[in-house]
């Protein structure tokens, strides 16, 4: 396994978010007269338009599950992208949706493995002073919860980064690049972070909001 299976998974993780977001947005929308294709099909029942807009949205949705589509938004390659997710579904770290058949994280198990296990297999330490995207228990998701008070950061190194901290390698080369335009990536990622970098009690907190945000029970 390495550390892009797991920015892999979570990326699926952001994918699902995004999705069922669009499907509450698009139910209300229906709901509140907003229907598309409402004036267009006027003869076509209340009930039957709902579906073929949610249908159409699924469509351009699975589209970004496309081993292209993943490589444009995480910067992790066609190639190791397929790999990569041979390797989660053989383990059981993903599996297939039975109506879609987009590959979903299974997050119950990805979460006993990023909380119990992930820092032995990729360990992390702080390095050296550098600029760069900060990370752990400076990324946002964390930042007002476990920083105190002249606390160095830990960032990604990045050269177009505005905070200056110690250096932490990212789970996979490209998590930069896959946060950039993914605030749920970002959050994610951190929380990985602080489990991989924190003592038990960060560590500990950083693990319940991960819990939530995978929705494991």
């Amino acid at each position: 396994m390495k550390g892009q299976d797991i920015g892999l998974l979570l990326k699926l993780v952001s994918l699902r978010k995004q999705e069922q977001d669009s499907e509450v947005s698009g139910r209300a929308e229906v709901l509140l007269g907003k229907c598309p294709n409402k004036r267009e099909k006027s003869s076509q029942s209340t009930e039957e338009a709902p579906s073929n807009i949610f249908a159409v949205e699924k469509s351009e949705l699975a589209a970004r599950y496309t081993a292209r589509d993943l490589e444009e938004t995480t910067g992790i390659s066609k190639s190791q992208i397929n790999l990569a997710l041979n390797r989660c579904l053989d383990v059981g770290l993903a599996k297939r949706d039975r109506q879609s058949g987009v590959p979903r994280t299974n997050t119950k198990v990805l979460y006993n493995f990023i909380v119990y296990g992930l820092k032995y297999v990729f360990p992390a330490k702080p390095g050296h002073l550098t600029r760069g995207i900060a990370t752990a228990f400076a990324a946002p998701v964390l930042s007002d919860k476990l920083m105190s008070a002249g606390e160095l950061v830990m960032v990604w190194p990045d050269a177009k980064g505005s905070i200056k901290g110690q250096a932490v390698e990212p789970l996979f080369k490209s998590a930069v690049h896959a946060v950039r335009n993914d605030v749920e990536m970002y959050a994610l990622l951190a929380l990985v972070d602080a489990i991989r970098l924190g003592l038990p009690r960060e560590a500990n907190l950083a693990a319940d909001l991960l819990k939530k945000r995978l929705g494991v029970k």
